[in-house]
């Protein structure tokens, strides 16, 4: 059974940093591509970084420089740094991947960060 557990949310000031972690479980961690989306308040969810198998990373425009995405396979654990936190990146963060036959889609549970201004 494929598990996506996020942990590391909270309140934080503008300008702070947080440090969102997702463990996978079920899955051949190293083989897949681990992505971080959020959906604001009253919006729809929408994509934020993407880190490869290879380990290879790409980002929203509107978090490229302030977030980082990595991994640790041995761990089987994908990490999103976000610095730099403004109020827009109020959101529930949610981690996501595309594993088995079909393939399917997994999510996680979320987990809330709140910036205040």
């Amino acid at each position: 059974q494929v598990q996506l557990v996020e942990s590391g949310g909270g309140l934080v000031q503008t300008g702070g940093s947080l440090r969102l972690s997702c463990a996978a479980s079920g899955i051949t961690f190293s083989r897949n591509a681990m992505r971080w989306y959020r959906q604001a308040p009253g919006k729809q969810r929408e994509w934020v970084a993407i880190i490869t198998s290879i380990g290879t990373t790409n980002y929203a425009d509107s978090v490229k420089g302030r977030f980082t995405i990595s991994r640790d396979n041995a761990k089987n654990i994908v990490y999103l740094q976000m610095n730099f936190l403004k109020p827009d990146d109020t959101a529930v963060y949610y981690c996501n991947t595309w594993a088995g036959r079909g393939p399917t889609e997994y999510w996680g549970q979320g987990t809330r960060v709140t910036v205040s201004s």
